[in-house]
């Protein structure tokens, strides 16, 4: 075991002194809002001007069939009133874990503007046409890769993947490259949607909607931080 301290890696909380936030400017906007999904995107579209990386990344929670919580990041695809949207191998351990379960967690974090989103609720499978348009857009090398992955098994080893890639690639050829069966996207329809915003000493600023079923008006609360 390693004697290094891993608290020692953590930084000490940030000094706030002339802090210049502009958070009070856009009270009005912030909390007058009707709408989460117009709110989220204005904020992912700032986000795209200022994240070094993959602003549209989220981490995505599951539960198992016992119950036993399950995270990782993926890539956000499409949101809009209907929800949000991302794609995956069905069967992956988050794929089985969504099937099963039907619910699901998300949460965006922009470190750059210090916010985060976090969204709750049912989740169902998109269409084979929204699954199909989307596979076709993706880089050939990667609609290979789809069916070269068995995704969340055991793998001997890298070989054992490239000679499954090298299998793909020469079975398709330069032809068109199919979306395999196992291989589509999930929708995560919200009843909860709260958006964080970092304010000086850990007051910060959170706002919630929440609705009793998608086709219910939401109801905003503002919460203490």
């Amino acid at each position: 075991m390693s004697d290094k301290d891993i608290g020692d890696l953590i930084p000490a909380s940030p000094d706030y002194a002339g802090d210049t936030s502009d958070a009070l400017a856009d009270d009005k906007i912030f909390f007058a809002k009707e709408d989460p999904f117009d709110l989220f995107a204005d904020w992912l579209s700032e986000a795209l001007k200022s994240e070094p990386n993959d602003a549209n990344a989220m981490s995505l929670g599951t539960v198992d069939a016992d119950g036993l919580p399950n995270v990782r990041m993926v890539l956000l695809k499409h949101a809009d009133a209907d929800g949000f949207v991302w794609y995956t191998n069905y069967e992956s351990a988050k794929g089985r874990e969504l099937l099963g379960q039907g619910k699901a967690a998300l949460c965006f974090h922009w470190k750059s503007l210090r916010r985060q989103v976090r969204v709750r609720g049912l989740v169902e499978p998109v269409s084979d046409d929204e699954a199909d348009a989307y596979f076709q857009s993706r880089a050939r090398d990667s609609r290979i890769g789809a069916w070269a992955s068995e995704q969340s098994r055991p793998l001997e080893g890298r070989f054992a993947l490239e000679a499954r890639i090298a299998k793909y690639a020469a079975k398709y050829g330069l032809g068109h490259v199919p979306r395999p069966p196992h291989w589509s996207g999930f929708r995560l329809k919200p009843v909860e949607i709260e958006f964080w915003r970092d304010r000086p000493f850990r007051l910060h600023d959170r706002l919630v909607f929440r609705r009793e079923n998608e086709r219910a008006q939401w109801v905003t609360t503002r919460l203490f931080p």
